[in-house]
């Protein structure tokens, strides 16, 4: 299953933006706007997209800066930007979403966010709240605190020592190369990501997938955290916006689910009224590459039926 072939979408950022899209197959009911995670690409998420277009949604998901096929001038595979990088992503968000609302006006945008994508999702709801009609966040961790600031004290020193535009040395030490060491028997070094073998050597033989991001692109991660991590940031946002969470209760990347949970928590308390969160007890960090991801995406669809009018069902499979 694949996407259309993808098309150059020009963004304001001055980014040629590598875009996928995925028609609904049925009348259409909204479309899902898909941002992928760290170090990967959309053209992994077809199968996703076939699914979400058999339920009436249009499907739009482009390659962030520094990623996949997207280019643009100030930022190479690894980097998002030399300056202003949190900026420019979230413009890159806003320009898919207003090639959304052109060639489909009054259909309903659903932000899919995973892992890094749901970290870029939740900053473009706080600049850009009346675009959404609802949001997911799969697999993210928001974070502030001593982690955080740890964290900023390594990619401060780096930055002195190297330089902004090389691969940081010592993040990817603190989150791939030791959420791979925390399963004892690991077979590779991706094994953090899913218990299907097959989908994690995919992922390895992926020359677009699992490089080093730069100093500057884990600055710039840190600040999309922290944003997203302080309650007094969503004042604004409706409160009835429907929030789907879904994390792995073995994944490392979000300290087994509980920041998850966390957000989850943090919602509720913020006042949110409608907070679905999900955590599948033996899943790892990449939810819709894991063995169980069909009845994910079954019941994704089931939230979808809720929150967006459900199409009549056809009597034979499309």
């Amino acid at each position: 299953m694949k996407f259309d072939d993808p098309i150059i979408l020009f963004s304001p950022t001055g980014a040629q933006l590598s875009l996928r899209t995925h028609y609904a197959q049925i009348a259409p009911r909204g479309v899902i706007h898909i941002n992928h995670g760290l170090a990967e690409h959309t053209a992994r998420y077809a199968p996703f997209a076939g699914f979400l277009a058999r339920q009436g949604f249009h499907v739009y998901a482009h390659d962030h800066r520094g990623h996949g096929l997207t280019r643009a001038s100030d930022a190479p595979i690894g980097r998002f930007a030399t300056r202003k990088g949190t900026r420019k992503l979230i413009e890159d968000v806003e320009a898919v979403h207003e090639l959304i609302a052109q060639k489909h006006p009054g259909l309903p945008i659903v932000l899919f966010g995973h892992s890094m994508g749901g970290l870029i999702a939740l900053n473009h709801l706080l600049n850009h709240p009346s675009r959404i009609h609802a949001l997911a966040i799969w697999n993210a961790n928001f974070q502030s605190g001593p982690a955080l600031f740890a964290a900023r004290a390594i990619l401060l020193w780096e930055r002195f020592r190297l330089g902004s535009d090389v691969p940081s040395h010592f993040l990817p030490k603190l989150t791939f190369q030791a959420w791979a060491k925390s399963f004892s028997h690991h077979r590779s070094p991706f094994d953090w990501l899913s218990r299907d073998t097959a989908q994690v050597d995919a992922y390895i033989s992926d020359p677009l997938c699992g490089w080093n991001g730069s100093v500057s692109l884990w600055f710039d991660l840190l600040s999309l955290s922290q944003t997203g991590a302080q309650n007094k940031n969503f004042s604004h946002i409706r409160k009835d916006l429907p929030i789907h969470l879904l994390g792995g209760a073995q994944d490392p990347a979000t300290n087994g689910g509980k920041a998850v949970r966390q957000l989850g928590k943090r919602f509720c308390m913020m006042g949110f009224e409608d907070v679905t969160c999900i955590i599948h007890g033996k899943n790892r960090h990449e939810s819709l590459h894991e063995i169980n991801r069909t009845q994910i995406m079954d019941d994704f669809g089931l939230w979808l039926d809720r929150i967006c009018a459900a199409p009549k069902k056809p009597n034979h499979p499309v």
